[in-house]
């Protein structure tokens, strides 16, 4: 089992709490260095709010050089499909090739309302997400210029350029309901599920493979993101029992470097 750090960057981190996590992280043999996409406290803090996620994950690509470097997950209501493209491929040129993308719907109403961004119903947020995996993809791996015509957005003869060096991996969540599953099952690389139990989980893969078998292809993987709480060995051990291939550890201290150490340490040498 592959483990990924999770960090909830809306709490307050400082560029340089995120400089130091990257690092730790990385010379501690994590996978990957997730963080959420908000620009608002979900705590009610004010400390300090957050910095861009995909500005951010720019950054701490030109910093580091072997951990991989994503979202969990940017809301498809704060970025047009087509800048989001070009975010991540700018990220990926920068990386060469270690970025992953976890596309949502949006959730929080209130953060939407502080900003100016669009909160429809819960059926106009899953057709714009449709609508964005489908644009996001087709900008990284179709050769020539495409047309788009949607409810939410236009293209016409849109240039597909830059392509990444490597395609990002795209990832979609939830439970594993019908239409979540579908859209993963067209579009994504990877089913994320948050907090599950290891039946959940059993469940929520069987549910995914079905619907990957419906649209044609293959079983994309499923990766669970689980709090950290003291030692998660065991619980860690379930999921992967479960049919979960990656773990995203969500970190809430995230000044404290000596837990990220210890993980890296004890827990994902137990676990690999």
């Amino acid at each position: 089992m592959r483990v990924c750090l999770m960090i909830e960057g809306q709490e307050g981190v400082t560029w340089d709490g995120w400089r130091a996590l990257a690092t730790t992280a990385e010379q501690h043999g994590y996978d990957a260095l997730f963080r959420s996409d908000h620009y608002q406290s979900l705590e009610g803090s004010t400390r300090g709010g957050s910095l861009d996620a995909w500005a951010t994950i720019n950054a701490l690509a030109a910093l580091t050089s072997t951990i991989k470097l994503g979202t969990l997950v940017s809301p498809a209501t704060f970025r047009h499909p087509s800048t989001l493209a070009r975010e991540v491929v700018t990220a990926d040129h920068v990386s060469n090739g270690r970025i992953e993308l976890g596309l949502g719907a949006g959730w929080h109403e209130g953060e939407h309302r502080a900003h100016g961004f669009p909160f429809d119903t819960v059926k106009d947020r899953f057709d714009r997400l449709s609508e964005q995996l489908e644009i996001v993809h087709r900008s990284w791996t179709e050769q020539e210029p495409f047309d788009f015509e949607g409810r939410f957005y236009r293209l016409e003869n849109a240039d597909p350029q830059p392509k990444p060096t490597r395609k990002p991996n795209l990832i979609v969540g939830g439970s594993a309901k019908p239409r979540g599953a579908a859209l993963a099952a067209r579009w994504a690389d990877e089913y994320n599920t948050v907090f599950p139990t290891p039946e959940q989980a059993r469940e929520r893969r069987e549910a995914i493979a079905a619907a990957c078998l419906e649209a044609g292809r293959e079983p994309i993987p499923l990766s669970a993101m689980v709090k950290l709480e003291g030692d998660p060995t065991d619980l860690l051990h379930e999921l992967a029992a479960a049919g979960v291939e990656r773990v995203m550890l969500q970190h809430l201290q995230h000044d404290d470097l000596e837990t990220v150490e210890r993980i890296g340490r004890e827990v994902i040498p137990a676990v690999r």
